[in-house]
C-alpha cells in the first residue's frame, strides 16, 4: 500500500473538485491502493473508489456515518398472487443484524485489494471482507461476504446527495429518476392500474391483488447510472432491493450470503451503457423486413385476417408483417377469448394459413405468431403437456406432481428451463411448429414471471436463484432455436420479461400490458418512461402495443359498458409515439369490441397509414441506430440525459426523448392536448421536423403546437443523420 500526503492546493490538483469535502476535511492523510486502473482511497470511517483517467470523480463512496456494510440473518415469506399469477410479495423477518464495520486492513494484491474488518451484533462479532478486482479498464468487480454461516442477507450503504438522480433499473414504467424511491428487483407481473386510484383497488378486489404499484416490472435490472456519472450493478440473481429514499445515502440489499457486483467507469452515460453491455450482452440488429412498416395484429380467424389485409392494401399502408396471436385457436374463459396453449397451428381456424403467409411474402411482409412457457392441460389440447409431464420437463411440487399455475379461470403447466432436456425439447417445438409448419418469421415470447419460490426444479436447482434467471433462459432458448434453424438473422422474437443476461439473447422487448389510458401509472405515459429507463440498462430495442392492451368494462343488464377503453384519440396519439420507436406494432387489445381499432374509422386508418409511412421513412436512419445498439449497447430511443448529462433540466424529463442523436420527440400523452411543453437542451439548435423552421433556444422551455398528425418532433441542426431523416420522410410523402 502506498500513502500519499494531500496538502493544500496539491490536494485539489490530485483529487479534483468532485471529491467529497468530508474526505479532505476529516483527514489530510489518505491511503491510496491501486487496483488496475482503479484506485481505492481510505478516508476516515470508510473509503472511496476512483479511476486514474478521472481522479476527481468518485465512483463509489461509503456512507458518511461509516455504517457501509451490514449483514442479517432473516427468514422470508413469499406469497405469489394475481390473475394471472406472477405477482409476488416478499416479507422478511430479520432475526439478527450485524453492523458498524471496522476497517482493520486494506490488503493490495496486484489487480485485487481486500478490505476486511469486523461487524458487531447483539451476540458478538463477525468478520467481513470486500474483495475488489479490476476485471478490465472499465470494470471493478466487488464481492462482499461474512464469516458467520447463519447470515443470509448483505446490505451495502453508499453515500449520495439530495440532488443525485438515479436512472435505469431495467424497464421501470412510471418514474425515470428513482431518487426517493425503493425498487424491488424481481421479475414479476407489472399489474393492472399500478397505483392509479380506484382502478387499482378494483383490480385488487376482483383479480386476486393484481393491481400492484408503480415500482414493479416484468424486466428489472439491478443496475443504475446516476447524474454524477456513477454506475453500479449486481451480478447476483437473487432478489435485491435498491433504496434511494434517504437524502444522503442509498442502499442495496441482496437476499444472499454474498453480494457480487461491479463498479463501472465511463466519461459519458453512453460509455457507461457500453461498459455495462460488455457484461450483460448486446441485442443484435433487427432484420431488414421489420423496417418496412407496420406489424398488424389480427385475430378472429382466416376471413378476418384476409379482410384486414385487403383494407390495408387498399389504403396503401406499408406493412412489415401480420401478427396472428390466435394461430393456435381460441377458448372462452372468464377474461373472454384466450388462446389454447398447445403451440400447434389450428388449421380449422386458419384453413388457408400457408396461402396467407405466401401472399404476405409477395410484398416482403412476414407472418408472426405467439408462444409462452406454459402448456395447456385441457383435454384435447394437452398433447405437449403430457409429453412434458412424462419426460419430467415441468416445474413440480415437492411430491413430484406438476406445479399448475393459474391464469384466469384455468391452470397450465410451466416448463422447467433448469432442465437441459426441457430446453432441447421446447426448442424442437419452436423449430417444428412455429418455424417449419407455421412459417413464422417472428413471435411474441410471452410471460416468464411466474416461477414459484416453493417449486421443485431439476437437479435441486434453487427457485430463489432461478426466478430471475428464468426469463434469461427463456430468451436463450428462442435465440438458440432460431440459430439452429439457420434463421438467426431473419427471425425476431419479442419478450416482456427479462433480467440482466436477457440482453445477450433477446432480439426485441415490448413493455407488457398497459392500460388503454392516458395515465402515468399504467397508460401511454408508461410506454415512454419504460422505453427510456430500459434503454439506460441496455434494453436497447423496446416498443409497446399501439393503443395499449388492457380494457375494463361492466356488464349492465347483459350489455357491456366500457369503463376503460381506448378512444380514437388515444389510439392515434399512440401511433404517433410508436412511429419514433424501434418497432411499429398494433394490438387489438384484451377486448377488441370495446376499443378503437385502426380499421374502425377512416380517420384511424388514415392515421395508421401516415405514421406507418413515417416509421418506414425513418428506416435508413433507424438502421444505423440499431447497428449502434448491436455494437455499443446504445438504445435506439434515448433519454436526453444520455447526450446532455451536464444539463440538470433533463434529469426530471419523463415524456420527451431522442431517437438516436438527431431527432427529438415530445409526444402528446394527455387527452385533448394539441400542444406540448418542450425543453430544448443546452448545446444544440433545432428545427421543426414538419416545417423546417428554427425552434427554441438552448435552455428554453417552449409550448409547441402538436395537432393530430404533426406531433412535436425536431431535427438537430448539423446532425449527421438529418439527411437520411429528411430524404426518407420526403420519399414516403409525409413532409
Amino acid at each position: 500500500m502506498r500513502r500519499r500526503e494531500f496538502l493544500g492546493a496539491a490536494a485539489s490538483t490530485i483529487v479534483g473538485p468532485a471529491l467529497s469535502s468530508r474526505a479532505l476535511a476529516q483527514s489530510q492523510t489518505v491511503e491510496e491502493t491501486p487496483i488496475g486502473e482503479f484506485v481505492l482511497h481510505r478516508v476516515d470511517r470508510g473509503f472511496q473508489v476512483l479511476h486514474r483517467r478521472a481522479p476527481g470523480r468518485i465512483l463509489f463512496e461509503t456512507a458518511s456515518d461509516g455504517n457501509f456494510v451490514l449483514a442479517e440473518q432473516a427468514k422470508e415469506t413469499v406469497h405469489e398472487f394475481g390473475t394471472p399469477e406472477g405477482s409476488f410479495e416478499i416479507r422478511d423477518e430479520v432475526l439478527a443484524t450485524f453492523e458498524g464495520p471496522s476497517i482493520e486492513a486494506i490488503s493490495p494484491d496486484g489487480e485485487r485489494a481486500v478490505v476486511s474488518g469486523k461487524l458487531t451484533g447483539a451476540d458478538g462479532v463477525c468478520g467481513y471482507k470486500i474483495v475488489f478486482q479490476a476485471v478490465s479498464e472499465t470494470h471493478l468487480k466487488f464481492e462482499i461476504g461474512v464469516d458467520r454461516a447463519s447470515l443470509n442477507r448483505i446490505r451495502l450503504r453508499l453515500a449520495s446527495s439530495a440532488d443525485e438522480a438515479f436512472f435505469g433499473f431495467g424497464q421501470q414504467l412510471t418514474f425515470f429518476n428513482q431518487k426517493g424511491n425503493r425498487l424491488p428487483i424481481l421479475v414479476q407481473e407489472h399489474g393492472v392500474g399500478r397505483g392509479r386510484p380506484v382502478v387499482t383497488e378494483l383490480v385488487d378486489a376482483f383479480a386476486a391483488g393484481g393491481g400492484r404499484n408503480p415500482y414493479v416490472t416484468e424486466a428489472p435490472a439491478p443496475h443504475f447510472i446516476s447524474s454524477r456519472l456513477r454506475s453500479l450493478f449486481l451480478e447476483n440473481l437473487e432478489y435485491s432491493v435498491f433504496d434511494m429514499r434517504a437524502a444522503e445515502h442509498f442502499e442495496v440489499k441482496v437476499w444472499s450470503a454474498a453480494m457480487t457486483g461491479r463498479v463501472l467507469f465511463g466519461d459519458t452515460p453512453l460509455q457507461l451503457i457500453e461498459a455495462y453491455s460488455d457484461y450483460c450482452g448486446r441485442m443484435r440488429e433487427l432484420p431488414d423486413w421489420i423496417h418496412n412498416g407496420a406489424i398488424i395484429s389480427s385475430q378472429g380467424g382466416q376471413e378476418a385476417a384476409e379482410a384486414k389485409l385487403r383494407e390495408l392494401r387498399k389504403a396503401d399502408a406499408p406493412l412489415a408483417g401480420f401478427w396472428m396471436q390466435d394461430w393456435v385457436g381460441i377458448r372462452l374463459t372468464s377474461a373472454g377469448q384466450q388462446l389454447w396453449w398447445n403451440w400447434r397451428l389450428d388449421e380449422t381456424f386458419y384453413p388457408r394459413w400457408r396461402e396467407l403467409a405466401a401472399d404476405l411474402r409477395t410484398t416482403d411482409a412476414r407472418m408472426l405468431v405467439y408462444i409462452n412457457p406454459f402448456l395447456s392441460n385441457a383435454e384435447g389440447h394437452d398433447a405437449l403437456f403430457e409429453q412434458a409431464r412424462t419426460a419430467g420437463y415441468l416445474v413440480k411440487h415437492a411430491d413430484g406432481t406438476p406445479y399448475l399455475i393459474k391464469n384466469t379461470s384455468f391452470f397450465a403447466g410451466l416448463i422447467d428451463l433448469s432442465n437441459p432436456g426441457t430446453r432441447e425439447w421446447i426448442k424442437n417445438v419452436i423449430k417444428t411448429e412455429l418455424i417449419l409448419k407455421a412459417g413464422a418469421s417472428g413471435w411474441m415470447a410471452d410471460f416468464g414471471e411466474a416461477l414459484p419460490f416453493d417449486a421443485t426444479l431439476f437437479g435441486g436447482a434453487t427457485p430463489a436463484q432461478w426466478h430471475n434467471r428464468f426469463p434469461e433462459e427463456w430468451a436463450r432458448t428462442h435465440r438458440e432455436a432460431i440459430e439452429e434453424a439457420g434463421r438467426g438473422e431473419d427471425i425476431v422474437f419479442f419478450e416482456r420479461s427479462g433480467f440482466t443476461q436477457s440482453l445477450r439473447y433477446a432480439t426485441l422487448f415490448w413493455l407488457g400490458d398497459q392500460l388503454q389510458s392516458w395515465d402515468e401509472y399504467d397508460g401511454i405515459k408508461t410506454a415512454v418512461v419504460g422505453m427510456l429507463s430500459g434503454g439506460v440498462s441496455g434494453f436497447s430495442l423496446i416498443h409497446s402495443d399501439i393503443g395499449g392492451y388492457v380494457s375494463l368494462s361492466l356488464d349492465v343488464a347483459g350489455r357491456k359498458v366500457p369503463v376503460i377503453a381506448r378512444s380514437d384519440e388515444l389510439l392515434q396519439r399512440w401511433m404517433e409515439l410508436s412511429a419514433f420507436t424501434a418497432v411499429f406494432r398494433t394490438h387489438e387489445g384484451l377486448d377488441p369490441a370495446i376499443a378503437a381499432q385502426f380499421d374502425t374509422s377512416p380517420q384511424n386508418m388514415a392515421h395508421l397509414v401516415r405514421f406507418a409511412r413515417v416509421y418506414k421513412g425513418l428506416g435508413a436512419y433507424r438502421k444505423g441506430l440499431v447497428r449502434e445498439a448491436a455494437q455499443r449497447g446504445a438504445p435506439v430511443a434515448r433519454h436526453l440525459f444520455l447526450h446532455y448529462p451536464d444539463d440538470r433540466n433533463t434529469h426530471q424529463l419523463r415524456y420527451q426523448f431522442l431517437l438516436g442523436r438527431d431527432l427529438m420527440i415530445a409526444p402528446v400523452v394527455d387527452k385533448g392536448a394539441d400542444e406540448v411543453e418542450v425543453y430544448f437542451p443546452e448545446g444544440d439548435a433545432w428545427t421543426d421536423l414538419w416545417t423546417g423552421a428554427d425552434v427554441g433556444r438552448p435552455g428554453d422551455w417552449v409550448l409547441h403546437p402538436a395537432p393530430l398528425g404533426k406531433p412535436a418532433a425536431f431535427l438537430r441542426k448539423g446532425g449527421a443523420g438529418a439527411a437520411d431523416i429528411l430524404a426518407g420522410l420526403k420519399g414516403v410523402d409525409v413532409l
